[in-house]
C-alpha cells in the first residue's frame, strides 16, 4: 500500500458537486491499494500516518502527531498511485488491486483510524471524485508499506 500525506488546514471531497467529506486541521491521505498488499500492509501504515511528526509544537518544530493536536482526517482511495511507467509513456495499473481486495483493505484501513477517536471522511471508491485542499506548509510525505518508507 501507499499513503501520500499531505497536511491541511481544510479538505473536502465532491461527488457528482456534493460534498461527500470534509475535514478541518488535519490529513488529507491518497490511498492506493497493490495486488499483493495484506491486513499487515495497511496496519503499518495506520501507525504511521497517526504517530508522524508534522504538526508544529510552541516552538515552530514539527513535534506532534495528528493524534497529538486532535486533528481531522481525509481518506481518499486512488489507484493510481499503484503505477507502473518504465515503458513508455502511459502508466500501467495492472498492479494494482481489483477492488474485491482494495475495498476490504481501504475499509479495514479507515477502520483502524477510526479507532484513534480522530474525525475521519472518506470519498466513495471508485467514484469520480473532485478533492480540494489547502496544503498546510506545505508538508506532504509518502509512505510505502512495501519499502518500509
Amino acid at each position: 500500500m501507499k499513503v501520500v500525506l499531505q497536511r491541511v488546514s481544510e479538505a473536502h471531497v465532491k461527488v457528482d458537486d456534493e460534498i461527500v467529506g470534509k475535514v478541518e486541521k488535519g490529513l488529507m491521505l491518497l490511498i492506493g491499494v497493490d495486488e499483493t498488499d495484506e491486513i499487515s500492509d495497511a496496519d503499518w501504515l495506520v501507525k504511521k500516518v497517526l504517530d508522524v511528526r508534522v504538526f508544529s509544537d510552541e516552538e515552530g518544530k514539527m513535534n506532534h502527531s495528528v493524534r497529538d493536536i486532535n486533528g481531522e482526517i481525509l481518506c481518499i482511495s486512488q489507484f493510481t498511485l499503484i503505477s507502473d511507467y518504465k515503458k513508455g509513456n502511459r502508466p500501467s495499473y495492472i498492479k494494482a488491486a481489483k477492488p474485491d481486495k482494495a475495498i476490504p483493505l481501504f475499509e479495514h484501513f479507515k477502520a483502524e483510524i477510526k479507532k484513534s477517536g480522530l474525525k475521519i471522511e472518506s470519498g466513495i471508491f471508485g467514484a469520480d471524485m473532485k478533492v480540494s485542499l489547502i496544503n498546510d506548509g506545505p508538508v506532504t510525505l509518502v509512505f510505502d508499506s512495501k519499502t518500509k518508507q
